[in-house]
């Protein structure tokens, strides 16, 4: 299985990087966050992978929601670049870095080519 797809996001594995696009208009609270790391799991299959999420389309994440992703969703990464584009992804990805402090190496960027270059050392 190289992708695997739910109502929040697509997830595809591709030259050793973990692609995530979270779709529009999204809003991940407690529930789509155990939903959205299950599901990446799944795919990865025990097997630890950089990743790159676009979060572009993520409308809000709500404090249990964002609580979760801390503990959880960074479970099997080895690092994590985010992609971010208006400045309510911008915000979103600022907030979390700032809140959470993640245990791997985590950015967000507005270019993919700088995204993945930051990622290319963990692939």
């Amino acid at each position: 299985m190289d992708s695997i797809e739910n109502k929040f996001a697509l997830y595809t594995l591709n030259g050793g990087l973990l692609h995530i696009r979270y779709y529009k208009d999204i809003v991940i609270n407690h529930e789509a966050a155990i939903r959205i790391v299950a599901d990446r799991l799944k795919l990865q299959n025990g097997i630890y992978y950089p990743a790159l999420c676009d979060i572009r389309g993520v409308e809000e994440v709500d404090k249990p929601g964002r609580d979760y992703l801390a503990r959880e969703g960074s479970t099997l990464l080895k690092a994590v670049a985010f992609i971010v584009g208006d400045p309510m992804s911008d915000i979103l990805s600022y907030f979390y870095l700032k809140t959470t402090k993640p245990s791997i190496p985590t950015k967000a960027f507005q270019d993919m080519d700088e995204a993945k270059l930051f990622l290319e050392k963990y692939i």
